[in-house]
């Protein structure tokens, strides 16, 4: 992974907008040969002065625009600062040296990591927080055990699994080495790209599933690429953070729901977490409905926001 050095001489500011009393500037970093996309979420009108800061990443597949982005507003209005960015080999960032739409928890990781770097170095951040939602939460988790600026860490809905998870999700060790094998296939073919999400029962598709990715009020926003490269396929599986909570040493909360996907990640996880943490578990919440259901996106962000403020060693 390559540091970043201080802000002022890597990140590039593009652009400032203001959105419903909220004001947003575009900037880039590098991270491994590659330039990525961000954006700073900050009250609209700010006089510059340092605010505890929130990186906020998403689900697979996903885009800033869409479920980072609403969880960065909601923080701003809660008074934090918040940054999202597109990872390399999807949105608006470079591509990884392999391709593009690659689900890569190790890449993915250092992109984080990076980031911290970036938005550590930023006059207006004070202390810093990370918040990964859905599959981005055992990122998160490894980028802030490995960064030991980051103050304190949440979690949304996260899809935290291990080796048992895994084949129970994908049809045994029998279907996982089925993916596996087809992975590295496409891998040697250069790629092999699929849609990421279409209607109920389409084939050939990652989520068949219609629900947020498929509808365009939601989340198949014009940002999203609704793509999935099946080189993916072996990092994916092979990754395990429900094993991870040993490497974690910074106050923890996370918000989840029984009727959400695999919460035995979450127990799991926690039987390995030995700091200090926060847990609420909401009651039939279902995974799409923490990206973008109001009222529930309104509770987690108060968890997050009271966590945040917790542990700010300014507040």
């Amino acid at each position: 992974m390559t540091r970043i050095a201080p802000f002022a001489a890597t990140a590039m500011l593009m652009g400032t907008t203001a959105l419903a009393d909220i004001e947003t500037q575009t900037f880039t970093f590098e991270n491994e040969g590659a330039t990525l996309s961000g954006t700073l979420y900050l009250p609209e009108g700010h006089d510059g002065s340092a605010l505890p800061t929130i990186v906020v990443t998403g689900a697979w597949t996903s885009v800033e625009e869409q479920m980072p982005a609403t969880y960065a507003r909601e923080m701003v209005a809660r008074g934090f600062a918040a940054v999202t960015f597109d990872f390399r080999g999807w949105g608006k960032s470079g591509d990884l040296p392999n391709g593009r739409f690659i689900e890569s928890p190790a890449a993915k990781t250092s992109d984080i990591e990076a980031a911290f770097d970036v938005v550590a170095a930023m006059p207006t951040t004070g202390s810093l927080h990370g918040l990964g939602i859905c599959a981005s939460a055992g990122y998160m988790v490894d980028a802030v055990a490995n960064s030991p600026e980051v103050t304190s860490i949440g979690l949304v809905a996260p899809w935290l699994q291990n080796r048992d998870i895994v084949e129970a999700v994908y049809g045994g060790a029998e279907g996982v080495d089925s993916l596996i094998e087809a992975g590295r296939a496409a891998e040697a073919e250069g790629g092999q790209i699929i849609p990421a999400a279409g209607p109920v029962g389409a084939e050939g598709v990652l989520m068949p599933m219609g629900g947020y990715y498929y509808e365009p009020d939601l989340g198949a926003i014009p940002q999203y690429d609704n793509q999935w490269n099946n080189a993916g396929w072996e990092g994916w599986l092979t990754y395990h953070p429900a094993d991870n909570a040993g490497r974690l040493s910074q106050p923890l909360a996370i918000v989840h729901s029984e009727a959400a996907a695999i919460p035995q990640g979450v127990t799991t996880f926690l039987e390995g977490f030995a700091g200090e943490s926060t847990v609420e578990w909401l009651e039939d919440v279902t995974q799409f409905d923490f990206y973008h259901v109001e009222e529930d996106v309104t509770r987690a962000a108060d968890t997050m926001a009271d966590h945040f403020r917790a542990a700010d060693p300014d507040a």
